[in-house]
């Protein structure tokens, strides 16, 4: 099967330097209204994404983070692969001491998915 270009965009993502380096704290995001789409049938997939880091340097801006998860609207890409370049984007930006994302994805015919990726300790 040839995949479409991927349409996702992390030029979107934006920082701002970490106002406590000194110190390891985390940040918890999580984004309920996640999609994109199945690459076998072209129908819509929903998740809920959560987010979990330790910032080093640099924390993530929300609305930059917003709106590069909306990118994925039109990406069709299975739930492995999507939760896995989210993870991936957010550690090429953030180098983060800790990074967790989980992929949580609502049921289809019968089975709901959890992915989670890990970066760091």
């Amino acid at each position: 099967m040839v995949q479409p270009p991927d349409p996702r965009d992390a030029s979107i993502l934006d920082t701002f330097p970490n106002p406590h380096p000194e110190r390891d704290y985390e940040i918890f995001f999580e984004c309920p209204e996640f999609t994109c789409v199945c690459p076998k049938t072209g129908q819509p997939d929903f998740a809920t994404i959560h987010i979990h880091y330790v910032p080093d340097q640099a924390c993530v801006e929300l609305k930059s983070l917003k709106l590069y998860l909306w990118s994925f609207r039109n990406v069709g890409a299975f739930h492995e692969k999507v939760t896995n370049d989210i993870c991936t984007d957010l550690v090429t930006l953030l180098q983060p001491r800790r990074l967790v994302v989980t992929g949580d994805f609502k049921v289809r015919g019968g089975i709901t998915t959890r992915v989670v990726c890990r970066h760091g300790a």
